[in-house]
């Protein structure tokens, strides 16, 4: 695993093994982050369902001022932390430990990323819900094609469906 563009472009990412995290693809990160280029910079980027952290990673790499990284599993939050500390950008982020369908509404967020692990569908209900009572401008949630979202969570509209091989990028605003 790699960061696509930006700052740390190339740099190679640690990764956990097994299958209790589930990687974004490359090619869907730089699709997520091509939509996201306007908007990237300076923002505070919420990553939940971290796993390794690439997607906040690469958020910091375009230009995202700071991102909070939410991980239940203990060994995807040491490779985060490693990762962050190879780069030298641990001070840009803050690495926290546990649900984040509780833990959303601690955080304020001008974007915020989920992408659970697919076996765990009933975090995308908790975690939206829980994001709908208290929304940040954008909210994206990485799922596979056959999970069909609602249009609406709360206060949360979905403004924009991305399709990409087994993937869909589903992007909600405030309604």
């Amino acid at each position: 695993m790699r960061v696509i563009g930006g700052e740390f472009r190339r740099r190679v990412l640690k990764s956990v093994p097994g299958l209790d995290t589930r990687p974004t693809p490359d090619r869907l990160r730089e699709s997520l982050f091509n939509v996201l280029a306007p908007r990237i910079e300076g923002t505070t980027f919420l990553d939940l369902y971290a796993g390794t952290g690439a997607v906040g990673i690469e958020a910091l790499s375009r230009g995202a001022a700071r991102v909070i990284f939410i991980e239940k599993n203990r060994a995807a939050l040491q490779a985060i932390r490693e990762n962050l500390r190879t780069l030298g950008i641990a001070a840009r982020a803050d690495v926290r430990q546990g649900s984040p369908a509780q833990l959303v509404g601690l955080f304020d967020a001008d974007i915020v990323f989920l992408d659970p692990p697919y076996a765990l569908e009933s975090e995308y209900k908790a975690t939206l819900g829980a994001l709908g009572d208290k929304p940040a401008p954008l909210v994206i949630a990485q799922h596979p094609p056959r999970l069909k979202l609602e249009e609406r969570y709360g206060a949360l509209l979905r403004a924009r469906a991305l399709r990409q091989g087994d993937n869909v990028l589903s992007f909600y605003a405030p309604a």
